[in-house]
């Protein structure tokens, strides 16, 4: 299934997209869709819905982050060996764990408004994870059962606040709409290996950034099982796995964004995103 939330900022409606690309209303079904509706058991439930017996949506409605009030928004860091090359950093032992704070989550149409005085904004396509059960101290071989689903993230950075203001990545990871989400969640069903996935961004039309989750250092199954043994991870949590090289911060002489620019953001399978960049007030 493809699971989603339209509708206005803060008043989303849950809603599923049927065959034909159609959106259909589970507000007769669900409240939205969130880490009590993906549980293994709602999940069931809902694949026994016919989608035809739904409400079809009219019009084109905004999409919302596909997934609503995560407890928690991790990050994995340098999880491609040529991305940290590009970076100049070694590739890590253990995977390099950050978070996002939740307030930065967009839809993934949404403009992306980058800080007053911002010069280093920066763009990163990554496969998202969203849990499905708790997951606390688990093993590898048993960790993709935790997942409810996957998603397309643009994990926006500003590369002076996170490594020019000293601390941690977490400050220039998290400014209002650095987490655009979705379109939507895409159950695990119709995922048949998520090492296998080819994700891409376009700048401006051109392309930047191309590569497969196959060249991941820490797969999916590592990385959720490694989570577990620092903290729980909890149904509706999302986990972004880390971005193939391209980014601005690599380029010679680095490029980043600027009022004006698009960019557009696919993972086959999971769906593309498209966002404008504007400068915040």
């Amino acid at each position: 299934m493809k699971l989603l939330r339209y509708g206005a900022k803060g008043k989303e409606k849950p809603g599923l997209l049927d065959k034909d690309g159609r959106i259909r209303d589970l507000s007769g079904v669900i409240a939205d869709i969130d880490g009590e509706t993906i549980s293994p058991k709602s999940l069931a439930r809902l694949r026994k819905i016919r989608p035809d017996s739904l409400p079809p949506v009219k019009g084109n409605p905004r999409l919302g982050a596909c997934i609503a009030n995560p407890q928690k928004f991790i990050a994995i860091g340098l999880n491609y060996s040529d991305h940290a090359a590009e970076s100049g950093l070694q590739v890590p032992k253990e995977p390099v764990v950050f978070t996002k704070q939740v307030s930065c989550l967009s839809g993934p149409f949404d403009d992306v408004t980058i800080p007053p005085g911002s010069k280093k904004s920066d763009w990163e396509v990554e496969l998202g994870v969203i849990i499905g059960t708790r997951a606390k101290n688990i093993r590898k071989a048993e960790a993709l059962a935790h997942v409810a689903g996957y998603c397309v993230v643009n994990d926006l950075s500003e590369r002076e606040f996170q490594a020019e203001r000293s601390g941690q990545w977490t400050k220039g990871k998290s400014y209002d709409t650095f987490g655009p989400v979705g379109p939507w969640l895409v159950t695990t069903d119709e995922v048949a290996d998520p090492q296998k996935l080819h994700l891409w961004l376009e700048l401006n039309g051109k392309r930047v950034q191309d590569g497969s989750t196959a060249t991941m250092v820490f797969g999916v199954a590592h990385i959720v099982a490694y989570l577990s043994e620092f903290f729980t991870l909890m149904p509706g949590d999302i986990i972004t796995t880390g971005t193939p090289p391209g980014v601005g911060m690599g380029m010679k002489p680095p490029r980043y964004l600027k009022p004006g620019d698009t960019m557009k953001i696919v993972i086959d399978g999971l769906g593309e995103q498209f966002q404008t960049v504007v400068r915040d007030k």
